[in-house]
């Protein structure tokens, strides 16, 4: 799967966020080393804290089901209605920074960020998480 098909996975994914609350959508394409594709999208609380980022649904969602090994992720996001004028980026949160770091290479596992499917950047997981605490550190 290229850069593009993920990223339009993510918009897909976007389609089915749950934010009636901030009414910012978000949604996520998680890309397994296989080639599998685990969709997530964010889903808030009236009480926020058991809200759950798209990045996570996926990556939750992939273990679940036995996955372990992640090639790269595409985050898309936005609030409701927004203007294309008005887009910005949605990069990952540090908590799902995190998450990444336990299951996937800092230098190899690439995060897609897109404001729309034709404008997007790529980072990989140790640029946006530098000396980043995973299992390693426990080795």
């Amino acid at each position: 799967m290229n850069d593009k098909q993920l990223i339009q996975c993510a918009f897909e994914a976007k389609k089915a966020a749950y934010a009636p609350y901030s009414g910012f959508l978000v949604g996520a394409a998680l890309l397994t080393t296989k080639g599998r594709v685990y969709l997530g999208c964010n889903i808030e609380s009236a009480s926020y804290s058991p809200s759950n980022c798209a990045e996570r649904t996926a990556f939750f969602k992939a273990v679940s089901e036995g996955e372990r090994a992640f090639a790269a992720i595409a985050v898309t996001g936005a609030k409701r209605d927004a203007e294309e004028s008005d887009l910005g980026w949605a990069y990952p949160c540090g908590v799902c920074r995190q998450v990444m770091m336990e299951f996937c290479g800092p230098a190899a596992f690439r995060i897609l960020v897109a404001r729309t499917p034709e404008d997007y950047r790529v980072h990989t997981l140790e640029e946006l998480l530098p000396n980043g605490f995973g299992p390693a550190n426990l080795a």
